[in-house]
């Protein structure tokens, strides 16, 4: 996608939030291009890949790193349950623990924050909450969890069930899950629990720590919160889902929503229908931050920004792409030729893409050859057609920012930052001012000096002792 129409100059532009969007895997949404001479995907497994990649964003002043993650291979295509040779390396797999990563990257930064995917469905909240607190402590206030409820049959059969738990009930969970570690992070320590009187040999003040006591449908926990409340106490909460669920769940949760579309117009509506929600849960809809997720191709010219493009994808692994696609449908695409259009094959994905494409055919094979360079949407161009571009994205989108995805790490963080930040500093949406070194993540989120702790009008909040 690419415009070269003017954008009016905006007389107090917003600041914009830029996230980097990541995996620990070798490849996130470019399947085949971890084999491209210059991408580094294949080091994941080394602390060096991730403390340079975050040096980077941080020099560059990226707001934080979301990292993605899932609990189970894409065994969809070509299956049931079967996961081929292209899917390894291309498809997500092998893919390593989001949350240990952060630690060593903390400890070569001051102000970047980092965003990690945690199901709700699979893990225990008593265990979670102490390695929330242990990552926010360790970061000095710099985590945001993306709550997710997860959504790959092979990750149910992973954890000992024979199908996934219906979504409703995953969403259920998840919103109990969410009041028990609020009641772990902000009620079982009071705020000066902690006192440190080396005086009288007294680490903390045992009349100001306390057991929650919950008794609910899913979980029953009856003690304290085994860690020391850390900076921001309860990390920034993310939510990704646009489902009805996943919706509501955002509305009365997030501070920040990871939304998608196919156009400015589209992400506007799903903003919109999470703002309006979050009013009916009494919270302020304009504290929540919305950031949208893109792959940006950019060059000095037009020209060059297309002719790379078109050379990563020579390194496109469609079988791969296939088994994302899978995944994420719950499809199986073998059976189906090449050519089938896709708004055809009946079904919710029928169904999708006749919204995604309602004019025109796409087959297999083009949406394949789509999902293996970045998926949807692209923005490819000049640094000034992909700025004209993000700005209608927060025009007409409604959006705070972006997860930027890449094509080849670092090479496409590499590329923004040295064409596109540039041209965003020239028109106010992007300053050296922010994260502030120190700050806590909800700080640089919000922009508001002091603001560490979860807002008055999050539910939350009133666990708080």
């Amino acid at each position: 996608m690419t415009s070269n129409t003017k954008r009016p100059k905006h007389n107090n532009p917003k600041k914009w939030i830029l996230n980097g969007f990541v995996m620990n895997t070798p490849g996130l949404q470019n399947p085949g291009l971890w084999s491209h001479p210059n991408d580094q995907g294949k080091n994941y497994k080394t602390i060096k890949y991730w403390t340079d990649l975050a040096k980077k964003l941080e020099d560059a002043n990226f707001t934080s790193l979301f990292i993605a993650d899932v609990l189970g291979p894409y065994d969809v295509f070509g299956g049931p349950g079967n996961f081929s040779s292209p899917a390894i390396g291309a498809g997500q797999l092998p893919v390593n623990d989001p949350s240990l990563i952060v630690p060593v990257m903390a400890s070569v930064t001051k102000s970047i924050g980092f965003g990690i995917t945690i199901s709700t469905t699979y893990e225990h909240p008593y265990d979670l909450s102490r390695r929330l607190s242990t990552l926010d402590h360790l970061t000095e206030g710099r985590i945001a969890w993306n709550v997710v409820t997860s959504y790959l049959e092979s990750a149910a059969k992973g954890h000992g069930l024979n199908e996934q738990i219906d979504k409703s009930i995953r969403y259920e969970r998840a919103n109990e899950y969410l009041e028990v570690i609020y009641k772990l992070l902000e009620g079982s320590w009071k705020d000066d629990a902690v006192i440190l009187d080396t005086t009288r040999n007294i680490y903390a003040d045992p009349t100001k720590i306390k057991s929650i006591h919950h008794k609910g449908k899913h979980f029953t926990i009856d003690g304290i919160h085994i860690s020391e409340p850390s900076k921001q106490r309860t990390p920034v909460i993310f939510q990704a889902g646009l489902s009805n669920d996943g919706k509501k769940l955002a509305a009365k949760h997030a501070e920040g929503v990871f939304v998608s579309g196919i156009s400015p117009e589209s992400v506007r509506l799903n903003v919109d229908d999470i703002k309006k929600l979050a009013v009916e849960y009494d919270r302020d809809p304009d504290s929540i931050k919305f950031v949208f997720g893109v792959l940006i191709v950019v060059d000095e010219t037009d020209a060059k920004a297309w002719s790379k493009f078109e050379s990563y994808k020579q390194y496109a692994n469609i079988e791969g792409a296939l088994a994302l696609i899978g995944g994420w449908m719950g499809l199986d695409l073998s059976p189906f030729p090449d050519d089938i259009d896709l708004r055809t094959v009946g079904g919710d994905v029928g169904k999708f893409f006749n919204k995604r494409s309602p004019n025109s055919p796409i087959s297999k094979l083009e949406f394949a050859l789509e999902v293996s360079v970045g998926g949807s949407p692209k923005i490819i161009g000049s640094y000034e057609t992909v700025a004209n571009e993000l700005e209608r994205y927060i025009d007409i989108g409604g959006v705070d920012g972006f997860n930027l995805k890449y094509s080849i790490v670092p090479g496409s963080f590499d590329d923004i930052i040295e064409w596109l930040l540039p041209e965003l500093r020239k028109r106010g949406h992007f300053d050296s001012n922010y994260p502030v070194p120190e700050g806590t993540l909800r700080e640089n989120l919000s922009r508001i000096e002091g603001n560490t702790h979860l807002p008055s009008d999050h539910p939350g909040y009133k666990f708080k002792w």
